[in-house]
């Protein structure tokens, strides 16, 4: 009677055994996976972490038109090192070109006038000249020598005016010649293009955009404008240094030499994703120049963890 008794229970037993068992096997498996870098750290006892954006040492330079037009042909592709007044691009200058060349025209018929009228003068003040060297008063009246005197006048007068036309021919000519270097899109500096982002056959437009044509930027030394939350920002001091980590990979790293403090706290607007990172963060941002980063492969515009000495103490193992 008394296993009659147990029979039960462990055929109970049994069966929640092997409910526990299936619905371990049915659960999903997974493996621990490591990650393919360590987390960035920083060298110094006391730091200040913040995230920092290369940029050349020019800062970006986002190049515009000084005219709107159509592009008719680009001369530069992302990459090439420039000079300052190297061409970027130009604009269809057709229509420039046919202006043009009806005021060099105004041009040369306004210079000939300025001949014509040289001559008329000169002409005119030879025979009144000569009317002034006649001894013998009553050889020629006057009345005569009047009209001379007020026809080298107005022949003067006419030489003046044909002047004048000229110079307004010629200034317009310039005016000309301005808006055809103004529809080449030149380099302000000697730079490294970064960015194309126009077409020939595409508009532009002297109006901002938030996409420019060209982005250039002397990255012959690389800056980092590191954004220091404002929370943070009184434990800065102007001059301590800092470390750079390569975002993916932190054991490149590159040593930071202070260069300048904005002093103007701005709202954030390179924000890293971070759930506890607000839209309305504003930051102190301070500028350092890279060192030491032959060996390491870097680019305008790519985040880097930055931690900057606090206390200004020498670099301590963590």
């Amino acid at each position: 009677m008394k296993t009659k008794g147990l029979l039960l229970p462990l055929i109970a037993a049994g069966g929640l055994a092997y409910t526990g068992i299936s619905i371990a096997r049915t659960q999903p498996h997974h493996d621990l996976t490591q990650p393919p870098s360590p987390a960035p750290r920083s060298a110094y006892a006391s730091t200040v972490a913040a995230v920092g954006l290369l940029e050349p040492q020019s800062e970006n330079i986002a190049v515009g038109s000084h005219r709107p037009g159509v592009v008719e042909r680009i001369l530069v592709k992302a990459g090439d090192v420039v000079k300052a007044g190297a061409t970027l691009a130009t604009l269809d200058l057709r229509e420039l070109n046919a202006q043009l060349a009806s005021a060099r025209a105004k041009e040369a018929e306004s210079q000939a006038q300025v001949t014509v009228a040289t001559a008329t003068l000169a002409e005119a003040r030879d025979l009144l000249g000569f009317l002034e060297n006649i001894r013998d008063s009553r050889a020629i009246s006057e009345e005569q020598t009047t009209g001379r005197r007020r026809t080298v006048d107005i022949a003067a007068a006419r030489e003046v005016s044909a002047r004048a036309s000229l110079e307004a021919a010629r200034a317009a000519v310039e005016i000309i010649q301005t808006e055809i270097e103004r529809s080449i899109l030149r380099a302000p500096i000697d730079a490294t293009v970064l960015r194309v982002n126009l077409r020939p056959g595409e508009t532009v437009t002297t109006q901002p955009i938030s996409d420019p044509y060209f982005i250039l930027g002397d990255v012959r030394e690389l800056h980092v404008r590191v954004d220091v939350d404002e929370h943070e920002a009184w434990r800065l001091k102007s001059g301590t240094p800092a470390v750079a980590r390569v975002r993916g990979n932190a054991e490149q790293s590159c040593d930071l030499a202070f260069v300048r403090i904005e002093p103007l706290v701005l709202p954030k607007r390179s924000l890293t994703g971070a759930a506890t990172e607000r839209v309305d963060t504003r930051v102190l941002q301070v500028i350092y120049r890279l060192q030491n980063h032959a060996a390491v492969t870097l680019y305008p515009g790519q985040q880097m963890d930055v931690f900057i000495n606090a206390e200004g103490s020498a670099p301590g193992q963590n």
